[in-house]
């Protein structure tokens, strides 16, 4: 289950990926992580620098996917942020948290989108 569940979550990056492409964003990592925790997608638009957690469900049985992003999360997430910062030394910039849901469909390989864009503060 655990190797379903990650294939599942790369399927999501690639398709979150490319939308934000389309939609002029620069992707400047995938998957950074360190001993805080992880962050699916760190990309620049407009002058904000966008760390983007995705979120891939089969429906919504269980609930929206963003759903999954708990205050727990949130917080390993800013933590992560501040870590990246400071690594890259940008901390003169704008920055925000996104979540990119995807719904994946069992029977066909359609697949929904929903960019929450400023999804959450700390």
């Amino acid at each position: 289950m655990k190797a379903f569940n990650k294939s599942i979550g790369a399927l999501g990056e690639n398709i979150s990926e490319n939308y934000l492409k389309d939609l002029g964003y620069t992707i400047l990592e995938k998957n950074f992580s360190c001993k805080c925790g992880e962050i699916d997608l760190i990309a620049m638009h407009k002058g904000y620098v966008c760390f983007i957690e995705v979120k891939t469900r089969y429906g919504i049985n269980f609930g929206l996917p963003a759903e999954a992003v708990t205050y727990s999360k949130q917080r390993k997430i800013y933590k992560t942020a501040q870590v990246y910062i400071s690594w890259k030394y940008i901390f003169d910039s704008n920055f925000r948290f996104d979540v990119m849901e995807i719904i994946l469909n069992n029977e066909n390989d359609n697949f929904l989108v929903n960019h929450i864009v400023d999804a959450f503060q700390l």
